[in-house]
């Protein structure tokens, strides 16, 4: 999935939108040089509700995404596209 293996990981369980949407767009906005050199962001959430509002809004931005569902939360996996 990674050219580079890099993966930065974020945990935002316990948080609920609008705050899970903002938070993951700063850290996408300050991971650039690490997604678009071919790493990769987690962002580990326990809101239903962001894995609607985060992808779309990353889709936007140029990125792909991935949700992987774990017992209690959903990884969003974030690169390049």
């Amino acid at each position: 999935m990674e050219q580079n293996g890099q993966i930065h990981k974020i945990d935002i369980c316990g948080q609920i939108c609008p705050s899970c949407l903002l938070i993951a767009l700063k850290e996408v906005n300050a991971r650039r040089e690490l997604l678009l050199g071919g790493g990769a962001l987690h962002i580990y959430t326990d809101s239903r509700q962001a894995i609607n509002t985060i992808p779309g809004s990353v889709h936007n931005m140029g990125y792909q995404t991935n949700i992987v569902k774990s017992k209690g939360h959903y990884c969003i996996e974030i690169q390049k596209a």
